[in-house]
């Protein structure tokens, strides 16, 4: 069953700016158009939760990608944490323990797995698998899709432990939803434009490409929040949204946040 998502919601502009100013002053620039943002590591460590407590006060929906990776009982005790801020999403690795331990205090947060890095190619990602995963890897022969096994084999792991949802590329997605179903959610970040540069991402995709492919929400940044207009970049990947999602979407302000 398709989600209804409203379309103010389906981008996610990541705040990977030096304070909170900046970034404040970013979301009152996207105005209602835009309902939801990341705050990662750069901004969260300037400012902790200044910036998605402000958020939150504005109406708009925080995800905060501090990308969990500890041991269980330190994971448990900072997810925690979060249930004292209004935090929609939040990140964890999804690695054997971690899931579990915040799935255990998740509260009303939804619980997002790092797959594999869309900064990563197929040979950086190789390079850090698990031993358990090399073995699952094994060689693989030329042009096989091992990568998408990989992050098959680690959302699957991850939904069982208590995640909500995964992060992983648009170049996954259709992969997910094929094996896994409609009944969690799937974000992409590595969004790029039609012809733009991919910068670090390695294996990025466009807003449509990642849309028809089944992600729910696309996590951008430097194409918009480095945009000469991040107003216009904004609109214009919304539009493109729209078109590619059809009428799975509502319009702008329709529905709750």
């Amino acid at each position: 069953m398709k989600k209804t998502i409203p379309l103010a919601q389906r981008i996610i502009v990541a705040l990977d700016v030096p304070d909170a100013q900046a970034a404040i002053s970013l979301a009152g620039r996207l105005g209602e158009k835009v309902d939801f943002y990341k705050v990662g590591l750069e901004l969260f460590l300037a400012a902790g939760f200044a910036v998605p407590d402000r958020l939150a006060a504005m109406g708009r929906k925080v995800m905060l990608d501090l990308k969990f990776h500890d041991i269980p009982e330190t994971v448990k005790r900072a997810v925690a944490r979060l249930s004292d801020h209004d935090i929609a999403l939040f990140t964890a690795h999804a690695a054997p323990g971690v899931i579990d331990a915040a799935a255990q205090t998740k509260g009303a947060a939804r619980l997002l797995a790092v797959t594999v890095l869309t900064s990563h190619d197929p040979a950086q990602a190789r390079n850090m698998l698990s031993g358990g995963e090399v073995v699952g890897v094994g060689s693989p022969e030329p042009g096989e899709d091992w990568v998408g096994n990989l992050v098959l084999t680690r959302a699957r792991d991850a939904l069982k432990s208590g995640a909500d949802g995964v992060v992983c590329s648009g170049r996954e997605a259709a992969l997910l939803r094929r094996e896994l179903g409609e009944d969690f959610l799937i974000v992409t970040p590595g969004i790029r434009p039609t012809g733009a540069k991919p910068d670090d991402q390695r294996r990025a995709v466009t807003a449509a490409e990642a849309i028809r492919a089944g992600a729910d929400h696309l996590v951008v940044g430097r194409p918009i929040t480095r945009a000469a207009d991040p107003l216009a970049a904004a609109e214009a990947m919304l539009a493109e949204i729209a078109i590619a999602g059809g009428c799975v979407f509502e319009e702008a302000g329709a529905g709750g946040k």
